[in-house]
């Protein structure tokens, strides 16, 4: 009798934990959360490459405040991605008109030797 007790015991202590395991709930993976303010380079060079074709297809015409808006973001997205990849720029302080145009050029350039793909 005294080895069945033991036998009941040892299955008791196994069984439980397996029993426990197998009814707990799956945990969700924690994934690394991104780190706030900070988008993937490759969105920012994607950004750069569609705003690039914006400001080239902004036609005669159109209004002020949407041409504007583009080239607002363009210079966004190109002191974001000089920023990241340690580019300085003035594109900040560049007043508007032929200036900043060149100034937009030169980070561009800048960027491509960086190793961004800027142009497609």
């Amino acid at each position: 009798m005294g080895s069945v007790l033991v036998l009941l015991g040892l299955f008791a202590l196994t069984a439980v934990p397996v029993v426990a395991m197998v009814r707990a709930e799956p945990q969700p993976r924690r994934s690394r959360p991104p780190e706030p303010g900070r988008r993937p380079l490759e969105r920012v060079a994607a950004d750069v490459r569609r705003l690039s074709r914006a400001t080239e297809l902004v036609a005669a015409g159109t209004p002020m405040a949407r041409r504007r808006g583009v080239f607002a973001a363009y210079d966004d997205v190109l002191t974001e991605a000089a920023a990241m990849v340690g580019v300085p720029h003035a594109l900040a302080t560049t007043p508007e008109g032929r200036a900043r145009e060149v100034e937009r050029l030169r980070v561009l350039a800048a960027l491509e030797r960086a190793g961004l793909v800027v142009r497609r």
